[in-house]
């Protein structure tokens, strides 16, 4: 079967761009401190919410626990099936998973909560399918505070800004402990880890604040092609540098 038209332009693309930064050191690192803090049970039930294209959940299945991707995108769980054949997914959103009370050991969201209109409701799910003692770990960026090098820093916070107020909740990750305290659980904990890209092959990046930006009307056509411009030759001359901090919150059940 053909896959639809929107599959190819959209979630291609935007498995290109996933794949290009999962497969960076510090994305590595990122993820498996996000295991490390979920306190693996072997052959216990790991939930792993917004899994995209299943990276994680085959991931978790290598360290011997019972991993399910849940996705209320069809097209990436099209293409997490393709890629992970042996791992089980599921379509769902994160205010409505498909378990049973109690059921899961641990539960982890990587890059969701910034979708969500209202995270506290993804905070109570979690805690209503995870068993007593089970581990809950979030991990996302600020979008508020990722930081592009650049000779025009009102410009750049212009551009970063008026792409952090696109989403639902751009600033989710300085939110997790709260959201944590208020879904009752316990030993919340934070970490923040600031990832670092200067190769030129993240253009990627300040491509797409720009053109967001644009779009909504924050800056002028004129404005982000010149911003643009810069970057492309900090990118030439390896003076190319974003930094994004991401929020690692951990707690139990």
């Amino acid at each position: 079967m053909a896959r639809p038209r929107s599959f190819d332009r959209d979630t291609e693309a935007m498995l290109a761009l996933l794949d290009a930064v999962d497969q960076m050191p510090s994305a590595s690192l990122l993820r498996a401190r996000s295991y490390e803090l979920l306190s693996l049970v072997p052959g216990s039930s790991v939930v792993d919410v917004g899994c995209g294209a299943g990276r994680a959940v085959a991931e978790l299945a290598e360290r011997g626990v019972h991993a399910v991707g849940v996705d209320p995108d069809p097209w990436m769980l099209a293409a997490a099936r393709e890629r992970w054949p042996g791992a089980e997914f599921r379509e769902a959103g994160a205010e409505d998973l498909p378990f049973a009370d109690g059921s899961v050991r641990g539960y982890r969201a990587d890059k969701v909560f910034q979708f969500l209109q209202e995270p506290w409701r993804a905070v109570a799910e979690a805690r209503r399918a995870l068993c007593p003692g089970g581990r809950i770990v979030l991990v996302g960026q600020d979008w508020d505070a990722i930081m592009v090098d650049s000779d025009d820093a009102a410009l750049t916070r212009t551009i970063v800004h008026a792409r952090a107020d696109l989403l639902d909740t751009p600033r989710a990750g300085r939110q997790y402990r709260n959201l944590l305290l208020d879904g009752s659980f316990n030993d919340v904990t934070v970490e923040v880890h600031t990832s670092v890209f200067t190769d030129p092959a993240m253009l990627s990046l300040p491509t797409m604040l720009a053109e967001r930006a644009c779009t909504s009307g924050a800056v002028g056509r004129d404005q982000a092609d010149e911003w643009l411009v810069e970057q492309r030759r900090r990118a030439e001359a390896g003076r190319f540098l974003v930094a994004i901090p991401f929020f690692v919150a951990a707690a139990s059940a």
